[in-house]
Order: structure tokens, then sequence, then C-alpha cells
């Protein structure tokens, strides 16, 4: 992805104790990340994501996987050895 397309997740994710107690929620929702993140580690399609959250848009999916992306760049869980 180049530079200029990268998102911007300060624009597009936000924080506020007010919406669902804090949260990181898609902006403009009181979806949070994590639910949406829960819902494609289960299986769900984007699309059945967003008929199920009728307020997400087709790239708040990406937003929520590009915020993921970044939490893993920055933290990384302790995971059992492969061997």
């Amino acid at each position: 992805m180049m530079e200029e397309e990268r998102l911007d997740l300060r624009d597009l994710v936000t924080t506020d104790p007010a919406v669902c107690h804090g949260p990181a929620c898609i902006s403009g929702t009181r979806i949070p990340v994590a639910v949406v993140l829960h819902n494609l580690a289960a299986g769900l399609s984007s699309e059945e994501i967003r008929v199920g959250y009728p307020g997400l848009q087709p790239d708040d999916i990406r937003v929520a996987i590009a915020y993921a992306a970044d939490l893993a760049r920055e933290r990384q869980l302790p995971l059992r050895d492969s061997a």
C-alpha cells in the first residue's frame, strides 16, 4: 500500500469514556473495533458483519484490521513454541 493510501487511524478510530465506556470504536459509531475483529476471527465476512452492524461502512472493516495490525506491531503476546 502506498504511503498516501495508508489509513490514518487517528481520524477513523476514536476513544471516548462516554461511548461504550471508552474502548476503541469506529469513528462516528458506537461499534467497538474489538467487536469487528471478533466477528472476523469467528469467520464472518465483511458483508455479514455490516448486515449485523448497519452503521459500518466497507472501509470500516479495513480500519479495524489496520488498527489490530498497528497494535500487533507494538506489542507481542507470549506464544507457545511450535516445536
